[in-house]
């Protein structure tokens, strides 16, 4: 099985997360990563798995939410990309985007 990094999901939520803070603050944030690295992820490059792994482990997404199996029908769902972004955002406090989570969560299953 073949399994492809959704980058743009990745630059995406790297770029909602560290919002208008600059890229050396967020490297320093992360730690062992640069500030060039960072920038060329937002830019769609595929990062070395160290790298990958503490972006992951800042933004607070399991390594999963940008993996795509080739084999699959469709890449990832609408709602994991949604509680990804959740799970990202930095101005909500943890409760609240669990709770949000759980509303998208009786959503779809109501569907």
């Amino acid at each position: 099985m073949q399994s492809t990094l959704n980058t743009e999901l990745l630059a995406g939520m790297l770029k909602s997360k560290r919002a208008n803070k600059g890229l050396r603050a967020i490297a320093d944030e992360i730690g062992g990563v640069s500030a060039a690295t960072l920038s060329r992820i937002e830019q769609g490059k595929v990062p070395d798995v160290d790298t990958f792994i503490k972006i992951c482990k800042w933004l607070q997404v399991s390594t999963d939410s940008f993996i795509i199996s080739n084999t699959e029908t469709s890449p990832v769902s609408n709602r994991e990309q949604v509680v990804a972004h959740l799970r990202a955002e930095r101005e909500l406090s943890t409760d609240t985007v669990n709770m949000l989570i759980k509303m998208i969560d009786l959503a779809y299953s109501s569907k």
